[in-house]
């Protein structure tokens, strides 16, 4: 049975959980959503279903993501699933923040490259960093600190690393156990152990109450990729790496394209077809 015979199968009365990245799915990064999306997106909302961000982003970069898409009473997953939010009357509440054992992951990151820049996210807030990121590439405040055991001195879910050789770190970083995601050339995420975007999902797919083939995602990169494999529907981006499109159930258009307004319509047909939405 394929997918969409898997979501034409299940109760049609029920809403989907339709799980969104961010960057390179519903915006260019740096860009505002286009209009296409953004009625897409509340489309999908006005028919019952349940619309998650779901994103690599801190909380402090999500939120204006959900404010501009009008998101206001919504789940939202951040940090590449280590912290998860519940959107409220324009208000948040962090429901889960799983902490990475920042300490061992900063200490590798600084013997093996020390020229490299650190940040430490601070949870709806910014980031501490052990030296200034150019801008645009943190979301939030950052604030510099004055010696690196100041990065593991609070908790934090995630750890961003930027340098030209960041890649370099991720083998020692994933035998420390930890997830190590490189998301560029030049820089790595790190966050909890066995901890990504599908782990965070499926907690909010069961306080939800949505049976698991009535679940959509829509991503573009290999962050992505436990998404698009735990949902009952993946979508990949057109212009997502061959690892990506190879996990996807379906393909949609380009960020150019809209592709994922594009996604976003077609549930919405899908639903009809199979029957009223409640």
């Amino acid at each position: 049975m394929t997918a969409q015979q898997l979501l034409r199968a299940a109760d049609a009365t029920a809403p989907l959980l339709v799980a969104c990245d961010i960057d390179g799915t519903l915006v260019r990064t740096g860009s505002p959503a286009t209009q296409a999306v953004r009625e897409a997106v509340s489309a999908v909302r006005g028919a019952g279903h349940h619309v998650v961000l779901s994103t690599g982003r801190s909380l402090a970069g999500a939120l204006p993501v959900a404010r501009e898409l009008g998101l206001d009473d919504a789940w939202l997953v951040a940090s590449n699933g280590a912290t998860t939010a519940q959107l409220s009357g324009g208000s948040y509440a962090v429901v889960e923040c799983l902490p990475v054992h920042a300490e061992s992951a900063v200490r590798v990151a600084a013997r093996l490259q020390p020229n490299v820049r650190i940040a430490a996210e601070a949870v709806g807030v910014g980031y501490r960093v052990s030296g200034a990121f150019p801008r645009g590439e943190l979301n939030g405040r950052q604030e510099g600190v004055a010696r690196l055991a100041d990065l593991w001195a609070s908790p934090t879910p995630r750890l961003a690393i930027l340098g030209p050789d960041a890649a370099r770190l991720v083998p020692a970083l994933s035998a420390l156990g930890l997830t190590a995601l490189l998301t560029r050339p030049d820089w790595v995420d790190v966050t909890p152990p066995n901890v990504s975007k599908a782990t965070a999902l499926e907690k909010v797919r069961e306080r939800l109450g949505v049976e698991d083939c009535r679940t959509v995602a829509i991503g573009d990169g290999e962050n992505d990729i436990e998404m698009l494999v735990w949902a009952g529907e993946g979508y990949a981006m057109g212009h997502a790496p061959a690892p990506v499109l190879a996990v996807a159930d379906v393909v949609t258009g380009t960020i150019d394209d809209d592709g994922a307004a594009t996604a976003l319509r077609g549930l919405l047909v899908s639903s009809a077809q199979a029957g009223p939405t409640a």
